[in-house]
């Protein structure tokens, strides 16, 4: 092998390791980026369904003059938005989510949209006039309304 078949070879070893070098870089920047992306936008459908919950909370107090009960206070929601004549035909349109690909679906209402799937913890202070109600999603520290603090009746943490 003669000297310019030898830097021609090392000319093309080297350009293919640069190329590879240079994705593994491109790839160490973007990565990295879209999973933060991703957590933003997991985070934000978690809120818009915190929101919904709150609206049909609210609902709910407006229709039965309370809030529901701090046990099985979801499940007793879901239940109301299934079998009351006026909100099952208003659902849909009231509480549909904001993205027309996503599907309106009563059950999953009170379910966090991030995996694992946890249910909203939800409970009531009744002792207070007016009721108040704190609304917590398990998987972060984010929260809808108080159990202390009646100024934070409907108040998301988050804004």
């Amino acid at each position: 092998m003669n000297v310019e078949q030898r830097n021609r070879l090392i000319s093309i070893v080297l350009a293919i390791i640069i190329i590879a070098l240079g994705y593994y870089l491109y790839r160490s920047i973007v990565d990295p980026y879209q999973e933060v992306i991703e957590r933003e936008q997991m985070t934000e459908r978690v809120r818009e369904r915190m929101t919904t919950v709150r609206e049909a909370l609210n609902l709910y107090r407006r229709r039965v003059d309370s809030f529901p009960p701090s046990d099985g206070g979801l499940d007793t929601l879901v239940q109301y938005l299934k079998t009351d004549s006026l909100m099952s035909i208003q659902a849909d349109s009231i509480l549909a989510p904001d993205d027309p690909a996503e599907e309106f679906n009563v059950d999953s209402l009170i379910y966090s949209p991030r995996p694992p799937h946890s249910k909203f913890e939800y409970t009531l202070n009744d002792t207070l006039r007016p009721q108040i109600y704190l609304l917590k999603d398990p998987d972060s520290e984010d929260k809808i309304g108080s159990l202390e603090n009646t100024t934070e009746l409907n108040e998301a943490s988050w804004n």
